[in-house]
């Protein structure tokens, strides 16, 4: 099937076919479905480095576990990568929601043994199945409120605790034998828009950069962290001109050579608007690895053309000379070396193992899963939550409790995850069938002023109900509950605080 390792390994250091395989060596497609396609068994045979699974991949446990042992079986030493933050950012859990309640919880609760703990969890999880790249942690310091894209997926706003926190995260993952991945480096923490649709732009000047946006990143060097993940927003202080992905003075100046940075550089998903809505992937990828990047995320759905398409651009360009062969050479190189620093489970061992916190059971977790977060209890989870003073009293009333849930929509790195208390208990009703004399609890998450959330509010506070409003994301003002996060995790706890089972 495709073109012999040995064949390829033999063709001369300028020929086509060697940098064809030194390009292969550099992409990190994702593809659709819950089989492994013939293209990407191809692409292995030619020198594809990596493979990145996402939430669409994932039909059921037996189902993802076949599918890592069929890439482990025909490409044993290469890297299979997953975005699994724990919290919001599940892929593992894309049909329930993850048990392990996500770096905000953690970030509040502020004990870096349970960060690492989790992180562990999440890791063993990961190596049971053969993955051996985790793009994750998320060392963003959230600085910005209306953050639409990273809010809890950070530790939070304060650059010290962020930095400690990331480096527990590294420790704990990469101890079970996974690589992490810092994201999105020099930070996306004060963006008030989403690079998944446009390019942002951070104003910050150099002194404040230092000071909030590199302190995480400077933890993640000094923790010797794996992999960094680039971010595709411009940063006037740094590179007025270029976003990060793609700048050299960011990826080779900043961190390379200043922060002291000799890890993998690994881009974030290259199909985002912000990396390639002008240019196309296949120019993006060619303008990555000239400004430093190692391995390149191609996106979720690439397909054989798309894949194609990026391999003949960037072995194109070394033919013109826009990128030089050593250039591609330590890149590919980079890429192999971490390899065979996080070496995965074989074929055999990952249909003997039994994943950790994966359930087989069909339908929805029961709220007291024996399932739920290994780290944490719920009472410990409960202690991360702002509890205002009229939601106390909420809580002490005698009323039979109705929770409505207020649909909401996620950003494109969350997904269609279940969240909330719909996805941990059956208890959730719609605003039409709140019974007479109830108290209500409304439920959703990034509530700004205009949140649908509101109107409901009103309307059953004005029907004579007590009513609180409860922020199931990163707080933004006037919600009476808030739990920083809206994993199964989280929302199991929140449950067993509003239905009274606490």
């Amino acid at each position: 099937m495709g073109t012999s390792k040995s064949a390829t390994l033999a063709a001369p250091e300028h020929s086509t076919e060697h940098i064809r395989r030194l390009a292969a060596g550099t992409l990190m497609p994702g593809f659709s479905g819950i089989a492994v396609p013939v293209w990407i068994l191809d692409a292995y045979d030619a020198g594809l480095a990596a493979v990145c699974l996402y939430g669409t991949n994932v039909a059921s446990p037996v189902q993802l576990r076949d599918l890592c042992a069929g890439l482990r079986a025909h490409s044993p030493h290469t890297l299979i990568a997953v975005d699994e933050e724990g919290g919001d950012v599940t892929r593992l859990h894309y049909l329930t929601g993850s048990p392990q309640p996500g770096n905000a919880v953690l970030g509040r609760l502020d004990d870096v043994t349970l960060t690492a703990t989790s992180a562990a969890t999440i890791g063993q999880e990961l190596a049971s199945l053969g993955i051996n790249l985790n793009l994750a942690p998320d060392a963003d310091v959230n600085s910005e409120a209306d953050n639409p894209v990273i809010g809890v997926r950070s530790f939070g706003a304060e650059p010290d605790l962020v930095a400690r926190h990331t480096a527990a995260w590294i420790r704990g993952l990469e101890d079970s034998g996974v690589a992490s991945c810092a994201k999105h480096f020099p930070g996306h923490g004060s963006t008030t828009s989403d690079s998944h649709h446009e390019l942002p732009r951070v104003s910050a000047d150099a002194a404040t950069l230092e000071a909030r946006e590199l302190v995480p990143f400077r933890a993640l060097v000094e923790a010797k962290g794996a992999t960094v993940m680039t971010s595709h927003i411009l940063v006037d202080a740094l590179d007025p001109e270029n976003p990060a992905t793609f700048s050299s003075r960011i990826l080779q100046g900043l961190l390379r050579e200043e922060l002291g940075f000799d890890g993998v550089i690994l881009t974030d998903a290259l199909d985002m608007a912000g990396a390639s809505a002008d240019t196309g992937v296949p120019e993006a990828a060619v303008r990555a690895l000239q400004a430093g990047a190692d391995l390149l995320c191609v996106g979720s759905d690439t397909g054989p053309e798309l894949y194609e398409q990026t391999l003949a651009a960037i072995t194109e360009a070394v033919a013109e000379g826009r990128l030089s062969l050593e250039r591609l050479a330590d890149a590919a190189a980079r890429v192999a070396g971490l390899s065979a620093r996080f070496p995965a489970a074989g074929a055999a061992e990952i249909h003997q193992a039994t994943p950790r916190g994966i359930s087989s059971k069909p339908g929805r977790p029961a709220l007291d899963s024996a399932e739920a977060d290994a780290t944490l209890d719920a009472g410990r989870i409960r202690e991360a939550f702002e509890v205002s003073a009229a939601a106390e009293n909420w809580l002490a009333r005698e009323e039979p409790v109705a929770i409505v849930q207020v649909d909401t929509g996620a950003n494109f790195a969350v997904g269609q995850v279940p969240w909330g208390p719909a996805a941990a208990t059956d208890a959730v009703v719609g605003e039409g069938e709140v019974p007479d004399g109830a108290k209500v609890a409304v439920v959703g998450r990034g509530l700004d002023g205009d949140h649908p959330l509101w109107t409901v509010f009103s309307r059953l506070r004005a029907e004579g109900h007590a009513v609180i409003a409860v922020e199931c994301g990163w707080p933004r003002g006037g919600a009476d509950i808030v739990t920083y996060g809206a994993s199964l995790g989280v929302s199991q706890a929140l449950c067993g605080l509003l239905l009274g089972s606490h």
